[in-house]
């Protein structure tokens, strides 16, 4: 029986991100995947045009369908749209014992916002102090911490700031950092900074790697991983997955959701 993962997020329906991008992503790694759906977006590889945010109430409806009959060994979030949807979340988030992994999504790269104004502050409220860890790209860090981060330097300071809501543990996921053309990671736990460079340097536009990333790091949670080890090999099969992508559009690619799992993962 493998492990039952939900992911709480948005939409895709070019199917390079979001809930469809984490069900394929927590299936390879070895999960159930079931998701509650936050936001309606209009997008493709290309960018997002539209959003509609889900009702609370339907939010809410859709959580309990899911949870009066499914056991979650982790859960993961992406777009959550508004801070009521946080609310909720973060509601069924205090009263959890699993594993949550908190991917705190308000700007595509491409595209129109996915949330209110008003996210990053009800995330840091309602949903991060009970996150197991957030996995924020250097934007989305430097919204969390309230300064711009723009070095591996700034990178380490806002994940201090970021954990010290509540979070065990923080990864601000590289990419865009000065200075550094690797695109290193920066993995805050219990305490300490580490820096995770890639064993490869690929060139590209891709679509959906944050979402990807933390729907895996999720599952392997769920699998009873411990969380170095869980950031370690997702980070080594999304490698893996930006070397194999292919164009299903004219914009940038999705990741290879199906590439190969390391032997001893």
């Amino acid at each position: 029986m493998p492990p039952v993962v939900l992911t709480i997020a948005g939409s895709d329906p070019s199917g390079g991100a979001g809930i469809q991008a984490d069900l394929k992503t927590i299936h390879r790694h070895g999960g159930y995947g079931a998701s509650v759906l936050t936001v309606l977006t209009m997008q493709n590889t290309q960018g997002v045009t539209r959003a509609e945010a889900v009702p609370p109430d339907v939010v809410r409806d859709q959580l309990r369908s899911v949870l009066t009959d499914l056991a979650p060994a982790a859960v993961k979030t992406g777009a959550l749209g508004s801070a009521a949807v946080v609310r909720e979340v973060g509601e069924v988030a205090r009263r959890s014992e699993v594993p949550w992994v908190v991917d705190p999504v308000s700007l595509p790269s491409r595209g129109v916002p996915l949330g209110d104004g008003l996210l990053a502050e009800a995330l840091a409220a309602e949903l991060l102090p009970h996150a197991t860890l957030v996995t924020p790209n250097a934007r989305e860090a430097a919204e969390l911490a309230g300064f711009p981060v723009e070095t591996l330097a700034d990178a380490n300071r806002a994940a201090e700031q970021i954990a010290a809501l509540g979070c065990r543990s923080v990864l601000v996921t590289g990419g865009h950092f000065a200075g550094d053309t690797r695109g290193t990671d920066l993995l805050w736990d219990t305490g300490r900074a580490f820096e995770l460079p890639p064993s490869q340097v690929l060139a590209g536009e891709f679509h959906g790697t944050g979402c990807a990333l933390s729907a895996a790091i999720a599952t392997r949670l769920a699998r009873g991983e411990p969380l170095p080890e869980a950031v370690k090999r997702s980070k080594a099969w999304l490698e893996s997955a930006l070397a194999t992508a292919f164009p299903v559009g004219a914009g940038a690619k999705p990741v290879n959701h199906l590439a190969p799992l390391d032997p001893d993962a």
